[in-house]
């Protein structure tokens, strides 16, 4: 059993060409949004510290809480002393710009309130040389802080997506797809990434010689130190928990099943079973985000599908079943940050979809509707999925607005596998 579910792992599906159907328009909550309505924002032209300004204006698009108003090229600078009048011309109603803080090497970030006429928000910060390794996160982390200033929640340009590259190497790249960079050595074989809460440390599995131990890698130091109760055998599919102490994995055990397996990662020790299989697969275990539950894949009643249990492995229940004959196995769930859904793929005439479960009506919601798309993994701020698809020839990693339905690509070099999304990054993240 253990040998299918890694060949699935490795299988690269068919390429697809249709587009997934559009979603119903959502209801957004914030300072200025109407039911259906964005509101609309302007990045201001401004002297100096254009590769900021360029990425900040991506961040606020790719955050998909705004309607962004482009200025025509050329434009002259609007100078710290914004001429309001010049701008009301293009209906936005609030104006973002970045300028050169007060302090030494700071920038500073300013929200207009166009019709009024007057900054209603700004922050400095230190702002690393562009060359610095520093720097894009620094620029994410204040695109971040202006989409909190108008919605009240932040957006997740401050992030990172891990994901296995076609070569086996495990990579990671920006939120808005670049600074692309391998993590692990070439020649090695990676499984199922997990990122750390803390952003320091990603999780996977070393595959070789048909056995892998789980390893956690310190991003910054490079050191890597094996999970308690992986050195042997098969282990995978690993999941933190909230307060990044605990990994919850999937073990092949010698009663011929797949179970589920938790060890204290902060003590070094402590390693537990879970589930127990008995001829049947149990994996991909995703922790709730208050830590208490966990959702998980098991064919304990034939095909795959999404159940859930206590933390301790009690109180075990079908989370998602399905209609047999009508669906198809259901693989890859993953809690939303907010602990209300969880997604996951299903298969819908033998191609995987994306789903939401909402868990406490347990129904399902279908996002995805044509081609093959899977493996769908949480942004921060719980309203975007990334996914795995081939709708562009070959397997991709897509980005969806679930509220929206806006989607886009994050271009990689070659197919790609596992996404895992970070959580929002700190200052000072390797």
């Amino acid at each position: 059993m253990t040998r299918r579910w890694l060949a699935l792992l490795l299988l690269l599906p068919a390429p697809l060409a249709a587009q997934d159907r559009p979603l119903d328009e959502g209801i957004r909550i914030g300072i200025s949004y109407n039911p259906g309505v964005r509101p609309t924002l302007l990045v201001l032209p401004q002297a100096g510290l254009d590769s900021a300004r360029a990425i900040v204006a991506r961040d606020l698009d790719f955050s998909d809480r705004f309607e962004v108003v482009s200025v025509p090229a050329g434009t002259a600078p609007a100078g710290p002393a914004v001429n309001y009048r010049q701008y009301r011309v293009y209906g936005a109603q609030y104006g973002v710009d970045v300028i050169r803080g007060a302090a030494p090497g700071a920038a500073r970030v300013r929200l207009h309130d166009l019709a009024q006429g007057k900054v209603v928000n700004e922050q400095e910060a230190p702002l690393p040389d562009p060359t610095a390794p520093g720097f894009r996160m620094a620029v994410h982390r204040l695109s971040d802080e202006v989409v909190r200033w108008v919605t009240g929640t932040p957006g997740y340009a401050a992030s990172r997506l891990a994901f296995i590259g076609s070569d086996g190497r495990l990579w990671r790249v920006d939120a808005d797809g670049a600074a692309l960079a391998a993590v692990t050595a070439a020649g090695e074989r990676i499984l199922s990434p997990a990122w750390a809460p803390d952003g320091q440390r990603v999780a996977y599995t070393r595959f070789r010689d048909g056995a892998g131990a789980v390893l956690v890698h310190d991003l910054a130091s490079g050191r890597r130190t094996t999970v308690p109760g992986t050195a042997t055998g098969l282990a995978f599919a690993a999941a933190w928990s909230p307060d990044g102490r605990t990994l919850a994995f999937a073990r092949a055990d010698e009663d011929g099943g797949t179970d589920l397996h938790r060890a204290d990662v902060a003590a070094g020790c402590c390693e537990r079973r879970l589930t127990v299989g008995r001829f049947a697969d149990n994996l991909s275990p995703t922790f709730a985000p208050d830590g208490r539950r966990l959702a998980f894949v098991s064919t304990r009643a034939g095909p795959p599908q999404i159940y859930a249990m206590s933390a301790d492995g009690t109180d075990q229940e079908l989370l998602a079943p399905f209609n047999f004959g009508a669906d198809g196995p259901s693989n890859g769930p993953e809690w939303s940050p907010d602990g209300a859904s969880v997604a996951f793929h299903r298969e819908i005439d033998r191609a995987p979809q994306i789903f939401l479960l909402d868990v406490a009506a347990r129904r399902n919601r279908q996002l995805t509707s044509a081609g093959r798309n899977e493996d769908p993994t949480w942004a921060p701020d719980g309203r975007h999925l990334a996914f795995v698809s081939d709708r562009s020839g070959q397997r991709q990693l897509w980005i969806v607005d679930i509220e929206t339905g806006r989607v886009r690509q994050v271009r990689t070099p070659g197919a790609v596998r596992l996404p895992a999304w970070s959580r929002r990054l700190a200052a000072g993240t390797p």
